[in-house]
């Protein structure tokens, strides 16, 4: 009766917990260091596929997007008040 399964021998969840900080010593899933209950699975499905998706503002593309054309906008007013001030 004292010998170890292999589940006994399988390497343990590091994930700690913030209230007693202690580890979670759940088994991990293969070829991760935490558990199926601390993120090994991967999380929900990226985009439309999600059933919390909304409108798509905050999706990394948009994102992008939207700091690309701020950029181009910063650097625009640059060139315009340099000209501006050229011209005085």
């Amino acid at each position: 009766m004292n010998s170890r399964l292999a589940m006994h021998l399988s390497p343990r969840c590091t994930a700690i917990s913030k209230r007693t900080k202690k580890s979670c010593q759940a088994p991990a899933v293969t070829g991760w260091s935490v558990c199926r209950f601390h993120g090994a699975r991967g999380g929900g499905p990226k985009g439309t596929r999600n059933g919390n998706y909304k409108h798509g503002e905050a999706t990394r593309e948009a994102v992008e997007d939207r700091r690309a054309l701020n950029e181009l906008l910063r650097a625009s007013r640059a060139i315009l008040s340099d000209l501006s001030r050229d011209e005085s």
